[in-house]
């Protein structure tokens, strides 16, 4: 990874802040708790669905809030994996199976009592209504479920699957069989039934139209009830985020990078995310020009990435990958076409498809290259677009540059209504994610199946239980990501949040769940920092 000056200033200052804080005391301390301790998270998009297993939205705030409520059989927290509804757990290579030996003494919310036939129908009903976040038909899914008594089931897995505990057993999150048997469309199950869980959180109250949830703690929740008796997710903009917290109106929140060392001095704990996000282009490579490798290729030289997180990011990221995983990845692959800005070699590619340059302009057929680029407010990303147009403008293309809201543009990619688009998502940790990204469907993904190679080394590489030889196949596909380049990754941020210390927030190993990158893991909240 390159060398980033802005980085080693910001963690002096943040440094300095910290020293500060603990020499003369932080301006937030928090005071002992004298009642119920309610904790509020401040969100700038507010909504993301009824927090059920099929109602919330499918991205990674969706899936933190139904986390609260739903567990699965193993979790992750700061370290690696950790028990959940299973007390253990091992891998026997002979069946190619997984045996779980469940907790004892766990009930649902209703007071129902949780066991291993729940474990058994969550296989079976997740198999015939697919979850976005989980995979269990086909090569990577769970052949059949053996209950052995009430709390030990055997679970066989079609193939040898390395990632089966990090996108299965600790993504899963597992049904009450008694609510959801006989409910044939998961999406028609929305009131207070669709919200029973094991997890350490009811939900008590859900506004769509102000975004806003409200958590209570389940007093019989088998890990001992959460000392945080209540969360609350709160609407607040961006921008607002950090006079939420100096104000004391909210407790934690994502905040800007620049206001990162400020919100250290003034006594806040501040966290840098491990970089396991991106904001990346898709490109429609389903319609001409954009299904000619080389002209994908074209726009890749063409934006100058290092000085896009200097302009847009005001230097708080690192530049894109090419081959998706961040630099700070183990599975990093450091030899793939990395694209540096090259004007020159843009226009060669463009030229050799039968563009030439004309008073500025590139021109084909009589008409000029012109290309529709959809973006959001979210993140920054309107500005992110602009930088965008004016990169491709500076070549000769024409941009028509729409901004739009987010769930807008999701349903545009979705149905390939669209030339480029610029968003992002979470999830850069373990390799699994790639095929999610690269072949599956989906908005998150480039949904790109032309190249065959490609194809088998991303199925081969789940199926691969050597970690050295996975790693190979993992290097090959970001190789041969980076070449066909169905989406540039732009950059990867630099995300903060700031919190009031008294629940000590941190981020998950490899993200929670299968890489959402939020530090809101719902263990830290069983312990309140007295």
């Amino acid at each position: 990874m390159k060398n980033c000056p802005h980085r080693l200033l910001l963690i002096a200052a943040l440094s300095l802040a910290l020293i500060s804080a603990t020499l003369f005391g932080s301006a937030c301390t928090p005071a002992a708790p004298t009642g119920p301790v309610t904790y509020t998270i401040s969100d700038p998009t507010g909504d993301w669905g009824y927090p059920s297993p099929y109602l919330r939205y499918s991205r990674g705030p969706g899936h933190i809030r139904m986390s609260l409520i739903f567990d699965t059989l193993v979790w992750k927290d700061a370290d690696g994996f950790i028990p959940a509804l299973a007390e253990d757990w091992e891998y026997i290579e002979a069946d190619n199976a997984y045996l779980f030996r469940l907790q004892h003494g766990v009930t649902w919310h209703d007071g129902q009592p949780f066991t291993a036939d729940d474990v058994a129908f969550t296989v079976d009903y997740v198999k015939s209504h697919p979850d976005p976040f989980v995979t269990l038909v086909g090569p990577t899914g769970i052949n059949r479920s053996e209950v052995i008594d009430d709390h030990t089931i055997k679970l066989y897995l079609e193939q040898p699957y390395a990632p089966f505990l990090t996108d299965i057993a600790n993504t899963m999150v597992i049904l009450p069989q008694h609510i959801w048997d006989g409910v044939d469309d998961p999406m028609s199950l929305a009131g207070p039934e669709a919200v029973i869980g094991t997890g350490p959180y009811k939900l008590v109250d859900y506004s769509k139209e102000h975004g806003t949830y409200l958590y209570e703690a389940y007093e019989d929740y088998y890990l001992g009830k959460p000392e945080v008796d209540r969360i609350i997710f709160t609407k607040v903009s961006d921008d607002m985020a950090a006079a939420a917290l100096k104000q004391g109106t909210v407790d934690a929140a994502s905040i800007p990078a620049d206001l990162a060392a400020d919100m250290a001095a003034a006594g806040f704990d501040v966290i840098l995310c491990p970089y396991g996000w991106n904001a990346k282009m898709t490109i429609n490579h389903q319609k001409e020009p954009f299904s000619s490798r080389e002209f994908r290729q074209a726009l890749a030289y063409a934006i100058d990435r290092e000085a896009l997180v200097q302009v847009t990011q005001r230097g708080h990221a690192i530049a894109g990958s090419p081959g998706l995983l961040p630099p700070d990845s183990q599975w990093f692959n450091p030899d793939i076409e990395w694209y540096d800005y090259n004007v020159s070699k843009s226009l060669q590619l463009l030229e050799g498809l039968g563009y030439e340059l004309q008073n500025g302009n590139l021109m084909k057929g009589g008409k000029q290259l012109e290309v529709k680029l959809f973006t959001q407010m979210m993140y920054g990303f309107d500005e992110v677009g602009q930088f965008v147009k004016d990169a491709l403008e500076d070549i000769g293309i024409a941009v028509d540059l729409q901004v739009m809201e987010g769930k807008t543009l999701d349903a545009k990619v979705d149905a390939w209504d669209f030339d480029l688009s610029i968003y992002g998502h979470g999830g850069l940790y373990e390799p699994s994610i790639l095929p999610k990204i690269i072949t599956a469907g989906g908005f998150n993904s480039a949904r790109y199946t032309q190249n065959a190679t490609l194809n088998q080394v991303l199925e081969d590489q789940l199926h691969e239980m050597d970690p050295d030889a996975r790693l190979e196949l993992v290097q090959q596909a970001q190789d041969i990501y980076a070449k066909e380049l169905p989406a540039l990754t732009l950059y990867h941020p630099d995300w903060y949040w700031a919190h009031d210390g008294t629940v000590e927030l941190f981020y998950t190993f490899e993200g929670v769940s299968s890489g959402v990158p939020i530090p809101l893991n719902k263990m830290a909240f069983l312990e309140y920092n007295k």
